[in-house]
Formats: structure tokens, C-alpha cells, sequence
């Protein structure tokens, strides 16, 4: 697998690093990681983070790791882990190096142990909420732990014994002796170390502690000679953490923490929790539903990886925290399908039109283009007959203003086929549409009829050559642009986020349709043939985007 070109737009992230390079910082080296915790599914904003690290590495020849956070057992597994590889590779990325947190699980006690040795580390005894007490708040200092001046000798001896599972979990925990008056409350003595005696899926039963992220983030990146340490803003208060231990611990290498801002996409909720929320109360059917903001369900509905590295280099990378409208990463994936997707056509709300002046049995070949503008696309073959299927959207018996579709006694031209005229509407007892009896013209073939303007176009399917399928309609999970304030969820749901259309016909072209397929239905957006329904008995079709920006705001 190739790794994708990378755009050279420039960020003040690039204009650090070409500060770097120009002092021969680092000795010129650029190293980057990603260090998703395998606790739940990547998501867009994640993409953001994905893009961003890989990219640099890739412009600038460097190298960049993946790296699994595997320091709290109780909410990782390797369903998530594989999940992050395959969402990585998919978008069209590979690591450098494949590392897990766990693989630095001696070095990183033997540093605690370290700071304990230098006076810089202590075993409190203190609950969880004493702790939180004596931390105090952004208006008042802390309070020291009463466990905080235990010797060097006593702290040494707890730690070991705390890693030899004696403990119960709670009973201690190894915190960072800073500063309990500082104005930064994640120098308040951070915890480094807890005790959860918890089976890890890669170390089993070996550890009774595991260390928090803060202590585990910074040492990683220095084992692995990380350059430039990219992460979303809440982390710029707890950089002067990043650099206490590196700086304590003197470690050979020093990487740079740099923050951006993380990525606020309207009509989208990114918050871990209630993506959680969302899947465990049924309100989407699982991380892969293609409403959801997980690159899995986003793969699902058809997004491309070219069109969500596009939107990540639009957005840009900043210091500060903004709303993205919706229709920028719509746009982007419009226009890749525009320009990559074949043409095909599809009916969902089927109404049957008979062409009364075509013999019983007729059937007629015609040749499409699969794509207007690429010849290279080539052509497909569709079969024309005497019944045909349109949509129901494109017939009124009292239309609108300004319709130009199907009425009773006018006309209106079938794409790439003949100008049809109502003669009659069949309508059962109850008084609903059975059928539309047409007439043709049939001197309309590729021609414009003579004395007379029709300026309507349809889409159909032959009703005895298109194949049965079930399309699903998605749009915007969320009816409200910044999501997550009502006071439940449910509330601001789009009731009309999914629409399944189970009785749709389709051109027989799209029964060989592949599983993640994408086309362009005509009239219609474009859709993906799903990646786990989809089979040539039954087609299967998610609409990615309709054509263009329909929303209403």
C-alpha cells in the first residue's frame, strides 16, 4: 500500500517544523505518532488527528508510529485495536512503527521508581475523594497529603508491594510531587500510578498497577524518539506535566508537545460517552451505522478516503476551537463521486407506467454512457419495455407551480429513451395509483419532438428487466447544528435520519454491483452498495449525499 500524496497547505504546525528542520533541530529528523486508546471506534475527529500526524510525516520524509494507549484494561480490547488498524489503513495510511504503551511497562515503573528516589514521587494512602478534596479548585490552592513527606525507603517499599498485588484496588496510588499551590492544577501532585488488578490483553495477570496516561504519554514519546507530539487543545494545560517528567527523569530525548484544535463538526456529537450512549440505548444500530461519526459507519455510508483526507486539509489545522458547517465534508465527497462514479438508475417509490401503443413482450436496447463527461467509463446496455417503473415523486395529478414532470395529459421524456404522454390514471377502490397508461412518441429517440417544447426528464427502470432492491436514505443523525446540550438525546434526533425504502427497483447493471460500490442514481445522490447486506439476490444501496445541499436550515 502506497501512502497517500500529502498536500503542502501550509499550518503553523508546518511552520514550526520548517523552523526545526532549518536549525537542524533533532538532527532534521521528523518522527510523529497517533496514540489512540483501543477503548471504543475512531471517529471524524480522529480523522482530523490521523491526517494530520501521517501527513507531516509523509511531506517531510519522516516517520510516524502507531501507538496503542493500552494502559487502562478495564475498557480495551482487541476488537477495538483491530477496528484501529483497519481504520488507519483504510484511510489510506501505514505506521512506521506499531507500538503498544504495554511494551514500555518495565521501563516506565523503573522511572516512577526513579522520581521516587529523587524525592519526586510518594505513595498516598489517601481515598479518592480525600484526594479530590485536597486538590482544591481554580480559586484555591491544595492541600498537601498527609502522606506526603513518607520517606524515600517507606514510598520504595509501598510501590514494590503495590506491584506485587498486595493491595486492593484504591488502597494506594503513586503520585508526582510537584507543587499543590500552583495555578495549574495538573501539577497538584498528579496520580502516576494506580492499582487495577485487572487481566490486560497483552500482558495478562503480570501488573497490579498500570500507569495514568499523562506519566505514560510523555515517556512513550521519548522511547520511541518522537519529534513532535501533536494533540488537540485540552491537553495544553498538561504540557508543563509532559515536560516535568521528561525534564525530571532526564530523559535522552525531549519531544515537543504541540496543541490544535480538535475537530467541532455540526449536526455531529464526538463525545466518546454519548457516542456510547447512542449505541447502548438503540438509537443507532451499532458503531457502524452509517449515521454514526465513526470512520467505520462513515466507510459504511460510502465516504471515501480520499474525500475525508480532503475535508481534513480543508478545515485546516488551528489554535483555536471552531464549528465546521456540515456542507464542507459534504462537499468534499460530492465532489469525489462526481468525478469517480458511475451512472445508474433507480426508482424507490415505484409507480408502473404501460406504454399502451408497445406490442405485449416489447423490449428495446439502449446504450448509456456510465459516465457524461468520461468516455473512458465506458458504456452499459438497459432494456426499454412496454412496462416501465418511475417514481412516485414524478407524477401529480395536481401539481405545483413551475412542475415539470409527469401530469395527466401531458409529456414528459424518460432519460435516454422517448417522450411519453399520460392518457390515463387506473386507481384501485380505495382510490390510490395502480398504474399510469402512457403513449410514446416514437420519433423521440435521441430527437426533440417536432412542434412542441417538453422540457421534463425522468429516470425509470424496466419493469421486466430491473432487479428488486431496498435502499436506505440517510441523512443527518442530529436536527440541531451543535448537538449534546437538550437535556436528552432523543430530543434532538432527526426522526427522518434513516429512510428504507424496502421495495425499490434498480437497473440490472446494479446486481453485479460489489459490496462498497459506489454510483450516482441519477435525480436521485449517490449511494454505496452496503458492505455487509449487499448480495446479488438482493441488492442492498446507503445513500451517501444527495446531490446537493438540501438542508434545511
Amino acid at each position: 500500500m502506497n501512502k497517500p500524496e500529502s498536500a503542502a497547505t501550509s499550518n503553523f504546525i508546518r511552520n514550526i517544523i520548517d523552523d526545526d528542520l532549518a536549525a537542524n533541530k533533532n538532527d532534521g529528523r521528523i518522527v510523529t505518532r497517533f496514540p489512540p486508546e483501543p477503548n471504543g471506534y475512531l471517529h471524524i475527529g480522529h480523522a482530523k488527528s490521523i491526517c494530520l500526524n501521517f501527513g507531516i510525516a509523509a511531506q517531510y520524509n519522516g516517520k510516524c508510529n502507531l501507538r496503542f494507549d493500552d494502559t487502562n484494561p478495564v475498557k480495551e480490547n482487541e476488537e477495538f485495536v483491530k477496528a484501529i488498524k483497519d481504520d488507519v489503513t483504510w484511510l489510506g495510511f501505514e505506521w512506521d512503527g506499531l507500538k503498544h504503551a504495554s511494551d514500555y511497562f518495565n521501563e516506565l515503573y523503573n522511572f516512577a521508581v526513579e522520581l521516587i528516589k529523587q524525592g519526586n514521587a510518594y505513595v498516598d494512602s489517601s481515598t479518592a475523594e480525600e484526594v479530590r478534596e485536597m486538590r482544591g479548585t481554580l480559586k484555591e490552592p491544595g492541600k498537601p497529603s498527609p502522606y506526603r513527606d513518607r520517606s524515600v525507603e517507606e514510598n520504595l517499599d509501598l510501590f514494590a508491594r503495590m506491584k506485587a498485588g498486595e493491595f486492593d484496588d484504591g488502597a494506594h496510588i503513586l503520585r508526582a510531587k510537584i507543587d499543590m499551590a500552583s495555578g495549574n492544577i495538573n501539577m497538584r501532585d498528579p496520580t502516576l500510578y494506580r492499582i487495577r488488578k485487572v487481566h490486560h490483553v497483552r500482558t495478562g495477570n503480570d501488573w497490579s498497577i498500570y500507569p495514568m496516561y499523562d506519566y505514560t504519554h510523555c515517556v512513550s514519546d521519548a522511547m520511541e524518539n518522537i519529534t513532535h507530539s501533536l494533540c488537540t487543545l485540552e491537553f495544553e494545560d498538561h504540557r508543563p506535566l509532559y515536560d516535568w517528567v521528561l525534564d525530571e527523569l532526564k530523559t535522552p530525548a525531549h519531544p515537543q508537545q504541540i496543541e490544535f484544535a480538535r475537530l467541532m463538526l455540526e449536526y455531529t456529537i464526538l463525545s466518546k460517552r454519548k457516542l456510547i450512549q447512542l449505541v447502548e440505548e438503540d438509537y443507532v444500530k451499532g458503531w457502524d451505522d452509517p449515521r454514526m461519526p465513526t470512520i467505520t459507519g462513515m466507510r459504511r455510508r460510502g465516504f471515501t478516503p480520499a474525500a475525508i483526507r480532503d475535508f481534513c486539509e480543508r478545515i485546516g489545522v488551528t489554535k483555536n476551537d471552531s464549528w465546521i458547517e456540515m456542507a464542507v465534508l459534504e462537499t468534499c465527497i460530492r465532489e469525489d463521486l462526481n468525478e469517480h462514479s458511475h451512472r445508474r438508475m433507480a426508482v424507490l417509490e415505484p409507480i408502473k407506467v404501460v406504454i399502451t401503443d408497445l406490442p405485449d413482450g416489447y423490449t428495446e436496447t439502449l446504450s448509456f454512457a456510465n459516465h457524461p463527461q468520461k468516455e473512458d467509463f465506458g458504456r452499459r446496455d438497459i432494456v426499454f419495455s412496454k412496462e416501465i417503473w418511475i417514481d412516485k415523486d414524478d407524477f401529480s395529478e395536481n401539481p405545483p407551480p413551475k412542475y415539470q414532470r409527469l401530469v395527466p395529459g401531458g409529456e414528459v421524456r424518460l432519460r435516454g429513451s422517448y417522450v411519453i404522454k399520460c392518457e390515463e390514471v387506473i386507481k384501485s377502490d380505495a382510490g390510490d395509483i395502480i398504474e399510469l397508461r402512457c403513449t410514446h412518441d416514437a420519433n423521440t429517440l435521441g430527437k426533440k419532438p417536432e412542434g412542441r417544447k417538453v422540457k421534463g426528464v425522468i429516470h425509470w427502470v424496466s419493469a421486466s428487466a430491473g432487479v428488486q432492491a431496498q435502499v436506505r436514505v440517510y441523512d443527518r443523525l442530529f436536527n440541531q447544528p451543535n448537538p449534546g446540550s437538550a437535556d436528552s438525546l432523543e430530543a434532538e434526533l432527526n426522526p427522518e435520519s434513516m429512510v428504507v425504502h424496502k421495495t425499490c427497483y434498480v437497473e440490472a447493471a446494479l446486481s453485479e454491483a460489489q459490496a462498497e460500490e459506489r454510483f450516482q442514481f441519477e435525480r436521485l445522490g449517490y449511494f454505496v452498495a452496503d458492505r455487509y447486506d449487499h448480495t446479488s439476490e438482493m441488492p442492498v444501496f446507503n445513500r451517501t449525499v444527495s446531490l446537493r445541499d438540501t438542508w434545511a436550515r
